[in-house]
């Protein structure tokens, strides 16, 4: 089995530990391939960002030709996962939901601990969209830039005091709001006595559950295929 992860910004760095974080979920028969736009925020903390985001995944999916089972979008609340879905014929998971998803078999309500304030909305919309935003408690932010978190010691600091403000506000289970905090369930999720989901791993897990099944996304209806037009795609920026 092979699955895509896409970065959300161009930062490849930040895909190489992603990549890392989805190997450590993966089956031992499933390769895992990461994907970095050529274009596009070296960030996403924003609705802009999050538009320029979406746009330069789509094309980078749009231009990936090596063969592949299922798509892992690494975006925290990033917008896209729509779009994915009409442009590809194989399941595409969006860690943002899939992180929801499984954090609402663990406990009554969950929080997600993200990262700048102002993803919050951005990051609640999605979860409304996906049919999960009722059972969030809270969406608490770090004050961290998603690319601060590469300080070990200060985003652990930063997402415990966070993760007591989502406690408070009543989440028994905790989701980690950014695909950048990936390996942190590992180091805190006893410190804090409560679950903590990494939706990277989260939908690796769930794309390697829809492969196996067989299942791909429906056809009926929303996610039917885009209509035939001529549609121009941006040319990849010079590397």
């Amino acid at each position: 089995m092979r699955i895509v992860v896409t970065n959300c910004n161009t930062t490849r760095a930040m895909t190489d530990e992603i990549v890392r974080g989805a190997r450590a979920a993966a089956g031992a028969d499933t390769t895992v391939i990461g994907l970095t736009p050529t274009w596009g925020p070296e960030s996403a903390e924003g609705w802009l960002d999050s538009h320029l985001s979406a746009a330069a995944v789509l094309e980078a999916l749009h231009r990936y030709q090596e063969p592949y089972d299922a798509v892992v979008m690494a975006g925290f609340g990033e917008h896209g996962r729509e779009g994915a879905r009409e442009l590809l014929d194989v399941p595409v998971v969006d860690i943002t939901e899939a992180a929801a998803h499984l954090a609402c078999l663990l406990g009554r309500r969950y929080g997600v601990v993200t990262t700048l304030d102002r993803t919050r909305g951005q990051i609640e919309d999605s979860l409304h969209t996906a049919g999960v935003a009722a059972h969030c408690a809270a969406v608490v932010g770090t004050g961290l830039g998603v690319l601060d978190l590469g300080d070990e010691e200060r985003t652990t600091r930063a997402f415990l005091a966070a993760a007591e403000r989502a406690r408070d506000a009543g989440a028994e289970v905790l989701v980690l709001g950014c695909a950048g905090m990936t390996g942190l369930q590992r180091t805190l999720g006893d410190r804090l006595g409560m679950p903590v989901v990494d939706g990277v791993a989260a939908a690796v897990k769930l794309a390697e559950s829809l492969v196996a099944l067989r299942l791909r996304t429906s056809r009926a209806g929303s996610y039917d295929r885009p209509r035939p037009k001529r549609r121009t795609w941006p040319s990849p920026a010079p590397r």
